[in-house]
């Protein structure tokens, strides 16, 4: 389970990425992050913000809503 829960469902991009750089300034390392989103772009963003932070995403399941699982360093 991840020590919080992101709803991005709904959100275009690039309020997504917004939200979860938000979210990380309040976390710890060794946290994470779990999110849940339904913009298209989602997962090409999420790995460009991804390999720019250091924050590897550790599963990324695709569906109806497009869940990630994101490690803070």
């Amino acid at each position: 389970m991840a020590d919080q829960v992101l709803d991005c469902k709904g959100m275009n991009c690039p309020m997504p990425i917004v939200a979860i750089t938000k979210a990380v300034k309040t976390m710890s390392s060794g946290q994470t992050l779990e999110v849940h989103a339904t913009d298209l772009a989602f997962k090409m963003d999420l790995e460009a913000w991804s390999r720019r932070t250091g924050n590897p995403i550790t599963s990324f399941t695709e569906g109806d809503v497009l869940c990630a699982v994101i490690a803070i360093q």
